[in-house]
């Protein structure tokens, strides 16, 4: 038996339906779906994706069967229809439209009024009685197939159409006659010639060309760039279909039309019909845009009666598919056909509302309106975005990584002292660009309004620290060279100087010339606030915070979050007061000397903890000591070791030497993390003083609840954990028992060292709670830096050695097994081991998903991701299971 690769639909029946999306395409189930649900369509039939997939794998041949198939359902239109395929006397005309498993809007091709010569032309003029038509279809035809089918360009078409309407002086299409017409279609003949084409007389070899157009259009350049800017991966599709579908026409008179529509408002989410009606056109003259259609009420003035068939309509298409549906309609002389039906795009906003709408209707339940509301737009309605107009009209200067989502405005501002001064003094807005950034420009990257850096990727500094800041940032950008000396970015042979006006889109990663206007978001607030409270419910995962300061603390639980994941204290010792104290530490000599520095850095720390636990009330703060090598705290540039080496009354050359001494070359196996603390206990007793003297303070002055967490970076050992918990058990313990309170804490560590993963049994012995730092885990399990994405790692991904960037999207079949190991093994030793994760993975979806099929307790992002994971980690809750 032959294999099935053309379905029909029409006349009440339909070989197809709505489930068969991967054969049929979208356009082509949905028809066959509305034919069952007695919705009118043309009558028509699909050719199906399996005909793409055999068009490309044999060298754009079709199966030997396809043929017969074709010539049958043809027979079966022309009963349905009562017309015939290149009859002279009443020929039946068809359109034939591509339609893929995923809505590509526009992106493939489409003809129309197929089947139209000078014979059948002449056949229709009778059937129909109205020649002026029946000349405009042709035309109509004649220009989409030379420019579909042909590769004519279309301007050729419209310079003749435009010299007949000069001719006779008018303005509009509809302006023209019969006879304009019939002269418009000699010329275009002529437009064939001049291209070295004959226009083609059999309209079944219009049909095949047609046929072998629309599958060829699924590798056009368009295409691809949209699947790849989709995320629709190749070969996760067969390809696209074909649909043959017998004509209706809207451009009879005044009588016909055409329209699109929505059920709901695609803007704004409202419940309300949406959309544009056009009298006496086809449906090709809304999208061109030659004249301007109606709103959609107007229908109800015109035709009354086939505007309430439509809304009825909509309605049962909005209750039948369960969510908003974008609908073509034609009516051909007062009658209704609907010619595609598919779940419309939207907005943002509109996203979450109409799936929050729905569910309160009850045409969903609350677990599929969370899933229909994607992490992304939650992203997009938190930051500021550039009004679309503004956007669309501003001069694209260069595109880098989109690093942290929003849009900036600002003037152009490289030294960070100077940002921050030209914010406080001078109440600038700034656009903070640097070729890279550092732990020491933090001030400067606070005050800017966003970030743009020349290198680096999705988990470098820049893009790191601002997604905790919530600031736009756009990192990576090749294009943009950083002349400081020269006070000017070159883009291209443009020099742009300091201190002009810069916009940056850190949620696209496009860089515009000038000043663009700024759109606010509305905040949690609304539909926004309902879906995510649907999301606690179901959510297994706890959602923390990675946040360093009171600020971020509370801007984070306003979001939701339920306590901070990762507090980095080397983030409190860039403020402009303590820098000189952290440095004075550094450069002692003595154990001595360093603890005089120590005790000066005391009470700050408390300060912060204070205000962390304060705005944490109840909920746990885990702080994780000193991580980085202490020369990240000391100049790089020789001015400015001179001048330190001033204020600090040492010479130039000791100084110099202890930079020289501390540099790391590779900071990843260099003296960090608890390294540092087992160099200099001290530092580990100063941080364990402030946390627990934080504590007391808030439990005894406030009585508020504070359950902080200890966390020992970069462990790799058992010893090194046993050192200094120790160390910190003694200090925290001795001032509890002098407060006389009763303070319960935990002492953990942070896993981002292989060997810790593999030797996870034996450091849960001593670890009371595990974080997977896995920025650091992810750098030495591939063995290269997160800074590394502009020098290799986006080649990789775009010769298909990675899929994707690792520091962006969790690694689940390298890291992720580290991560699953260290958490099982962790819990064999200790069964109720909390464990979390605590890099930039804690805010991205696909890697949420992995830590709940993993069964870790929670993860912790950004503040401004909070909301993001709290819908992620309900997607996945629902996905697979609680």
């Amino acid at each position: 038996m032959s294999k099935k690769y053309v379905y029909f639909f029409g006349k009440g029946r339909a070989e197809g339906d709505a489930s068969m999306k991967q054969l049929l395409g979208g356009k082509g189930a949905n028809l066959a779906e509305m034919v069952r649900l007695g919705v009118p369509v043309p009558p028509g039939f699909t050719i199906s994706t399996e005909v793409c997939k055999y068009y490309y794998d044999h060298g754009k041949t079709y199966p030997e069967e396809l043929k017969d198939q074709v010539l049958k359902a043809m027979k079966e239109l022309e009963e349905a229809t009562g017309k015939v395929f290149g009859s002279p006397e009443n020929p039946l005309l068809v359109s034939v439209r591509s339609g893929a498993a995923v809505s590509m809007p526009g992106m493939m091709d489409t003809i129309l009024n197929l089947g139209l010569n000078d014979e059948t032309v002449e056949g229709m003029i009778k059937s129909t009685n109205n020649p002026r038509f029946c000349y405009d279809a042709y035309r109509r035809f004649m220009q989409m197939f030379g420019d579909v089918v042909l590769n004519i360009k279309h301007e050729y078409f419209e310079e003749e159409l435009n010299k007949v309407k000069t001719e006779k002086g008018v303005k509009l299409d509809t302006d023209l006659d019969a006879d304009d017409l019939k002269k418009v279609v000699e010329r275009y003949k002529e437009v064939y010639k001049k291209a070295g084409h004959k226009f083609p007389q059999d309209p079944w070899d219009q049909l095949w060309k047609a046929i072998d157009a629309v599958f060829g259009s699924w590798m056009n350049e368009r295409a691809i760039k949209y699947r790849e800017l989709n995320g629709i991966k190749e070969g996760s599709l067969l390809g696209t279909a074909v649909n043959v579908v017998a004509m209706v026409f809207g451009n009879m008179g005044e009588d016909s039309g055409t329209g699109v529509a929505f059920t709901r408002d695609p803007n704004t989410g409202e419940k309300k019909y949406y959309g544009e009606y056009l009298p006496n056109a086809q449906g090709e003259d809304v999208v061109a845009g030659i004249r301007t259609p109606y709103p959609l009420t107007k229908l109800e003035e015109m035709m009354p009666d086939v505007y309430k068939q439509l809304l009825d309509i909509f309605e049962k298409l909005e209750k039948h598919y369960r969510d908003m549906q974008d609908i073509e309609f034609t009516i051909e002389r007062g009658k209704l056909y609907l010619l595609q039906t598919r779940t419309g795009k939207r907005t943002p906003f509109a996203a979450v509302r109409i799936a929050v709408d729905m569910a309160e209707e009850g045409l969903i339940t609350k677990e599929e309106a969370i899933m229909r509301v994607s992490p992304d737009h939650i992203e997009t309605l938190l930051h500021p975005y550039f009004e679309p107009e503004t956007k669309k009209n501003a001069s694209l200067l260069a595109k880098g990584i989109a690093a942290s989502p929003g849009a900036a405005t600002g003037i152009i501002v490289f030294d960070p002292a100077e940002a921050e001064r030209m914010v406080k003094e001078e109440n600038k807005q700034v656009i903070l660009v640097r070729p890279e950034t550092s732990p020491e420009d933090i001030a400067g990257m606070a005050a800017a309004e966003g970030i743009l850096t020349s290198t680096g990727g999705k988990t470098s500094h820049a893009a790191v620290v601002a997604r905790g800041m919530g600031k736009p940032c756009i990192v990576g950008c090749e294009a943009i060279e950083v002349d400081e000396k020269a006070g000017v970015i070159r883009i291209d042979g443009k020099e742009i100087k300091e201190f002009s006006w810069l916009s940056i889109d850190g949620t696209t990663g496009e860089v515009f010339d000038g000043k663009l206007a700024t759109v606010k978001p509305q905040g949690l607030e609304g539909p926004l606030a309902k879906i995510l409270q649907w999301a606690d419910e179901i959510r297994k995962l706890g959602v923390r915070t990675n946040a360093d300061t009171p600020r971020d603390a509370t801007v984070a639980r306003n979001f939701g979050a339920e306590g901070i994941g990762l507090c980095r204290t080397e983030h409190m010792f860039f403020e402009e007061e303590r820098i000189p104290v952290v440095r004075q530490m550094i450069v002692a000599k003595t154990k001595e000397q360093r603890e005089i520095a120590l005790e000066k850095l005391l009470p700050m720390q408390q300060e912060d903890f204070v205000g962390l636990f304060k705005a944490m009330e109840g909920y746990p703060v885990t702080i994780r000591l000193l991580d980085p090598p202490l020369h990240e705290f000391l100049p790089k540039e020789d001015e400015d070791i001179k001048a330190l080496a001033e204020e600090m009354g040492l010479s130039y050359e000791e100084l110099k030497a202890t930079v020289e001494e501390l540099h790391e070359f590779n900071p990843m196996m260099g003296h960090r993390g608890c390294r540092l603390s087992i160099t200099y206990p001290e530092i580990a007793v100063m941080q364990t003083k402030a946390i627990i003297g934080a504590a007391i303070q808030v439990l005894k002055e406030e009585g508020k609840t504070v359950i902080p967490e200890i966390m020992i970076p970069l462990v790799g050992h058992i010893n090194e954990l046993k050192y200094l918990k120790k160390i910190i058990t003694e200090t925290a313990d001795k001032m509890i028992e002098e407060a006389g309170v009763d303070l319960q804490y935990k002492v953990g560590t942070m896993i981002e060292i292989p060997r810790a993963a593999l030797t996870a049994d034996e450091i849960a012995t001593e670890a009371e709670f595990f974080s997977f730092g896995t920025n650091d885990l992810t750098q030495m399990t591939f063995g290269f830096s997160r800074d590394d994405y502009g020098k290799f790692v986006k080649e990789y991904i775009e010769k298909g050695i990675l899929e994707v960037d690792p520091f962006q999207k969790l690694d689940r079949t390298g890291v992720g097994q580290l991560v699953k190991m260290g958490t099982e093994k962790g819990r064999s030793t200790r069964p109720n081991l909390k464990v979390g994760i605590c890099g930039e993975h804690g805010g991205e979806p696909s890697s949420i998903e992995f830590c709940h099929i993993t069964g870790l307790d929670y993860v912790s992002c950004s503040p401004y991701r909070v909301p993001v994971a709290r819908l992620a980690a309900a997607q996945a809750a629902i996905k697979h299971g609680k």
